[in-house]
């Protein structure tokens, strides 16, 4: 199968039975979006929706955060991959959106990398879906599902490989929205170790399905 086939089929399957996909994390606006993403890095949302309201409720904007100091924001993000990092990451944050941005959250990606913590995955977050830009940021997940259902190359090796290859083909007013399904179909179907091939949707159009499982899609 070409692979303008397997966009088509990928985007086709999605775009009917899954229009709106939205991301699990729990936010309120754009400030706790961007903490909650910076949070999330090398750690489950499940586990990040478990922190952030009393972290929100704590600081609940720019300004509260910027007052605050590295072992105050700790205490709140303790049971987070890499807390003392990500404390101080999000002090600087604070600090920056204050002075730089005045306290709002910048749209240009370039801007948002600036930032203490935010890397390029973050900054296409953000302005995907935040700001319904044609963002494709790629974690994990997206990494390892447009790889191997097909829809970019396995040269394609490193995330911003990855990045450029899925842009290729998806429309621009689908990219937000193909970030999602990447990463939900990563998360609960196509997992890193077993993937749950029988009961995969894209098996149709899948490389991986084709040269690994030998099963007839089919039935009479």
């Amino acid at each position: 199968m070409l692979r303008k086939d397997r966009f088509k089929f990928f985007l086709d399957y999605f775009t009917n039975n899954f229009p709106e996909p939205e991301t699990e994390l729990h936010y309120g606006s754009p400030y706790e979006l961007l903490v909650a993403v910076a949070l999330s890095a090398q750690c489950t949302d499940k586990r990040v929706n478990m922190v952030t309201p009393a972290l929100f409720e704590r600081f609940p904007d720019p300004q509260a955060l910027a007052a605050s100091n590295v072992e105050e924001v700790f205490t709140y993000i303790r049971s987070i991959s890499y807390p003392n990092n990500k404390a101080k990451h999000l002090v600087g944050m604070g600090r920056m959106l204050v002075g730089q941005f005045n306290s709002e959250v910048p749209a240009s990606i370039e801007d948002l990398q600036k930032l203490p913590g935010v890397g390029r995955k973050t900054a296409n977050v953000i302005a995907s879906v935040i700001f319904n830009q044609p963002a494709m940021a790629v974690d994990t997940h997206v990494f390892r599902v447009s790889r191997r259902i097909g829809l970019v190359p396995l040269t394609a090796t490193t995330p911003l490989a990855v990045e450029k290859a899925l842009l290729k083909y998806i429309p621009r007013n689908l990219v937000h929205k193909a970030h999602h399904w990447l990463i939900l179909h990563g998360r609960y179907i196509c997992l890193a170790r077993n993937p749950k091939c029988l009961e995969c949707p894209l098996s149709p159009s899948c490389r991986y399905f084709e040269k690994n499982v030998n099963v007839p899609l089919f039935h009479s």
